[in-house]
């Protein structure tokens, strides 16, 4: 906790205002706030926002202390306290530095290309009985991110664990003494964020920057790049490795993998009394169990094996807690519940940070659809609070929540407490067990929620899972998995090409191209989308009724649609005089005036949209009539993916700035412009003119191949059966499974009812389980699929990628002789859209 004063000192800032004023809490989005009068807002600008543009809403949300830079003119209200700075981040970054400082308890810092999150959530789970671990909370590894998740430190704290990420040179100096890392672990370095490094090594050198002033550094032995990177960056840290070498302090003698688990032989050095002896004295014939098979969990497994085994516990104890480790839930699901309710799943993941985040997303997700707020949350364990529930009593009353339910003897004590803090605003009940919640009269699935946004927080113990399979509104296996965070990351991408000032018209027709409409349009809306389109005005209904109230445009609006258009204020393309005349006339016959509309012309697509040589009689027709506004005119290119047809490209554009230019001259008015699609955004950002149309791109596949889109929707079913077919026997319909060896044949529950082809019957179509491809044996059923098995160790409800990450849905088009748009817009609706979110 500092006042004022003392981030004034810290940050050479101006101050204005009470320089006493106690500091608890960090706010950088104006739309979380929890505790306004301990808060210091942190006023960050980026590429595409500013947060000074929110101070006012913050002044008025409670908020009375910003960290403001001195570029901006403010009115300053006078019972408010501003801090001036020249840079922001910076400022957070120091506020952040000062407050490590504050802690001598050992803080592990945790770097990498992947692994970093699984890492600390393992050793979370590992040590969280021997210490009260603050932690970063998720992915919370950035230039922002990292401060912020330091600024949790407390009094309470015995062990902090931080991961760092970094996507450009000199990034992590940034980060080093905001961690200040005791031990060191590097994970797995790989390729991600290589775009901005120009080797490897290069990459490698910057994030060991991170262990400079370290004690002890451990990553794994048996790599050369790393291994010399450590020896050569001057760090004072003194390795501690696991490897396949005998030169590791760690060796791995033996890596055995069964159907669904792995043991691990290793030898360490000698204990003492006194920990790991320095004596170079090895104890052999050790070993551990895990749950898991993949190579990435064995080499998180073993960071965390060789981190356990350095802060002094016996390879008894880590054998014991590995064979209990679990998979780590990062994001938060997204589902649809009975009874117009929407499900929001954190069932695995309880502590009071990330509780907090997750409160926010339930306030974002029920605003949108004006729904009642409920949180069920189990026992919040080793939080380390001395007022852990008046904490989270005081947390529910600033966020809004309408109906609290708590599971767990804990939180059932704390009954009268939460319950006099909560008052009538919100109504509370309690349970010892979850068992005891799904037996009371107080939960019958059909009945007990209605219309309300429903957070499921619990620690994995309570089992949450159970709560969220009967108040689902579909219990099909086959999934559609939207990750939330990837579409935003690609929205980023697509506005990297573009000017500040240019705006995004999303493309969310068809069902937001088969991942849901409702929860893409939200997600976009939340991050500052300026405009959206659908096809039919149906689809604009369906937003409008959902909360969506950004501008959305129909692209094909009919006649029989145009009173509808209207009356949920969406904007028509208008592509011919027909469709012109009819809604004027609808307009005017409703008395509206001024109603924005967007002209549509052919630059040759041939398609919709009006001729050029028309132009002049559109104009004449559109300045003779007061009913419509012109908001926008634009073309769609028909070629701008495709390299052969850039003089075809070029020549629209052409074609297309010759006829804006009409209504330029026509109309005092501004008129917005536009004509790049998805792939034109990439190959011709030259034109982005005053807006672009972002389509596809939304869901990670380019035009420019380049690595940096992230795959958004993928398709997941469950193994229903194994079994063993012999060679000489067939597979499925009209016998077309040849079977040409002895075979383990999967059963999966999808099939051309779900939207998965049947032209990939036959080997034509793969599908990934556990890592490796497994091709389609026979015909695609109606429901059902087979798979050939043979050599990968599957059980019977393992999970079966079909599309998505790690088979990448370009890769199935390529397969069918179509595109990615068909394979994701068949998908049906029976599929259960599933949203995940960091």
């Amino acid at each position: 906790m500092f006042t004022l004063h003392k981030i004034a000192q810290i940050t050479n800032a101006k101050l204005i205002g009470n320089k006493n004023t106690e500091i608890t809490h960090l706010l950088i989005d104006s739309r979380a706030v929890s505790f306004p009068a301990e808060s210091l807002f942190v006023a960050l600008r980026t590429a595409r926002n500013d947060g000074h543009r929110y101070i006012a809403n913050l002044y008025e949300a409670g908020v009375r202390s910003f960290l403001v830079e001195t570029r901006h003119a403010l009115s300053l209200p006078s019972d408010a306290n501003f801090l001036f700075v020249e840079n922001t981040l910076e400022a957070l970054q120091q506020i952040a530095t000062a407050h490590r400082a504050e802690f001598s308890c050992p803080v592990i810092g945790i770097t990498g290309s992947n692994g970093k999150t699984i890492v600390k959530e393992w050793l979370y789970q590992l040590l969280q009985e021997d210490y009260r671990i603050t932690r970063s909370p998720r992915s919370y590894n950035s230039q922002i991110g990292v401060p912020l998740s330091v600024w949790e430190l407390n009094a309470q704290t015995e062990l902090g664990i931080f991961e760092a990420g970094i996507s450009l040179p000199n990034e992590m100096e940034k980060l080093q003494p905001i961690i200040s890392p005791t031990i060191g672990i590097f994970t797995h370095l790989g390729e991600a964020h290589q775009e901005n490094f120009s080797s490897l090594k290069e990459k490698c050198n910057e994030k060991l920057k991170l262990f400079k002033d370290s004690q002890t550094i451990i990553y794994q032995k048996d790599n050369k790049l790393i291994d010399i990177a450590v020896t050569q960056s001057g760090t004072k840290a003194k390795p501690f490795t696991w490897g396949k070498t005998s030169e590791a302090d760690v060796q791995i003698l033996e890596i055995k993998k069964k159907e669904s688990s792995t043991t691990i032989a290793y030898s360490c050095p000698q204990f003492t009394n006194n920990g790991l002896s320095s004596e170079g004295r090895k104890i052999y014939n050790l070993q551990f169990t895990i749950n898991f098979v993949d190579d990435a969990s064995i080499e998180n497994a073993l960071s965390c094996l060789t981190t356990m085994l350095f802060l002094g516990k016996s390879p008894s104890v880590i054998a014991e807690r590995m064979q209990n480790l679990e998979p780590v839930a990062m994001r938060l699901e997204v589902k649809e519940g009975l009874r117009n309710c929407l499900i929001i799943d954190d069932t695995y993941n309880s502590d009071f940070t990330s509780l907090n985040i997750a409160l926010d997303f339930l306030q974002n997700q029920a605003a949108v659809k004006k729904m009642k707020r409920t949180l069920i949350l189990s026992d919040i364990l080793q939080s380390g609070q001395a007022d852990l529930y008046k904490n989270v009593a005081e947390l529910l009353l600033q966020k809004g929540i309408d109906k609290l339910i708590g599971i767990g003897g804990e939180i059932k004590s704390e009954e009268l407490r939460i319950k006099n803090i909560l008052g009538e605003k919100c109504d509370a009940v309690f349970f010892d067990t979850t068992e005891d919640f799904l037996n009371s009269s107080f939960f019958i699935p059909d009945f007990s929620f209605s219309e309300e946004a429903v957070l499921l927080k619990g620690s994995r113990q309570f089992k949450f899972e159970t709560i969220s399979e009967k108040i689902e509104a579909i219990a099909h296996q086959t999934t559609l998995e939207v990750d939330l965070d990837a579409l935003v990351h690609n929205v980023h991408y697509f506005r990297s090409h573009l000017r500040p000032e240019t705006k995004i018209m999303s493309m969310v027709k068809a069902y937001a191209y088969g991942s849901g409409d409702v929860e893409v349009a939200r997600t976009l809306q939340h991050h500052g989308c300026e405009y959206l389109a659908v096809a039919v005005a149906d689809e604009g209904v369906t937003l409008r009724n959902e909360g969506i109230h950004i501008p959305i445009v129909v692209m094909n609006p009919e006649n029989g649609a145009l009173a509808k258009i209207i009356e949920y204020n969406l904007e028509p393309e208008i592509y011919s005089f027909r469709i012109l005349e009819a809604f004027r006339k609808e307009a005017e016959r409703q008395g509206v005036s001024n109603y924005p509309v967007h002209i549509k012309i052919d630059t040759g697509m041939h398609r919709l949209g009006f001729n050029p040589e028309q132009v002049d009689e559109l104009i004449a027709e559109l300045k003779s009539q007061q009913t419509l506004l012109v908001r926008s005119v634009f073309s769609h290119l028909s070629g701008a993916d495709e390299a052969q047809f850039d003089d075809f490209t070029e020549q629209q554009v052409s074609v297309f700035q010759s006829v804006y230019m009409k209504f330029e001259k026509a109309f005092s008015y501004k008129i917005l412009k536009h004509i790049l699609n998805s792939a034109g955004i990439e190959r011709f950002s030259k034109y982005q003119f005053d807006m672009v149309r972002l389509g596809i791109g939304h869901y990670g596949i380019s035009a420019l191949d380049s690595g940096k889109l992230e795959e958004v929707c993928t398709l997941k079913t469950t193994i229903l059966q194994i079994r063993e077919v012999a060679a000489g026997e067939t597979v499925g319909y009209s016998r077309k499974g040849k079977i040409t060896r002895n075979s383990v044949i999967g059963v999966i529950p999808i099939g051309y009812a779900d939207g998965y082809d049947r032209k990939l019957s036959n080997g034509v179509g793969k599908v990934l389980v556990n890592g490796q491809f497994a091709p389609v044996v026979g015909n695609v059923c109606m429901d059902l699929t087979m798979i050939d098995l043979t050599g990968i160790p599957a059980k019977e409800g393992d999970t079966v990628v079909l599309f998505g990450k790690g088979l990448s849905i370009t890769e199935m088009a390529k397969s069918l002789q179509t595109i990615s748009y068909e394979i994701l817009t068949s998908v049906s609706r029976r599929v259960k859209r599933v949203y995940v979110k960091e």
